[in-house]
């Protein structure tokens, strides 16, 4: 596993031994219990998350804060999902690197 923050000032010690696994494009990496999705593909050197609807360029984590929409991937096939709002969990499968539908692209929140 690659280096992370674990000893935070504000958001006080993350314990490193508690790991899970997911996979990623059917690829199995290990994530820190509790972490974001996005932080976890990060940590495991995952830059390109998905790929534009219209013109097929690479996207991958901008604002990480679930405002710009860029980290949506699939999870355990619900396609949209926010990689950076979404805790990793054990067994979790997620798909990246495809085009999103129209739906899923033009989907935000005040929609329901």
């Amino acid at each position: 596993m690659t280096k992370r923050i674990i000893h935070h000032p504000v958001l006080d010690q993350v314990d490193d031994t508690d790991t899970v696994s997911f996979t990623f494009n059917q690829q199995e990496y290990s994530a820190l219990n509790g972490e974001s999705l996005a932080a976890a593909l990060l940590a495991n050197g995952i830059r390109t998350l998905r790929v534009h609807e219209e013109t097929g360029t690479p996207r991958g984590i901008y604002c990480n804060i679930g405002h710009c929409f860029e980290c949506r991937v699939t999870v355990d096939g619900q396609q949209g999902v926010r990689a950076c709002l979404t805790p990793v969990c054990d067994g979790m499968a997620v798909l990246g690197g495809e085009k999103l539908l129209a739906s899923v692209r033009d989907w935000r929140p005040d929609n329901d």
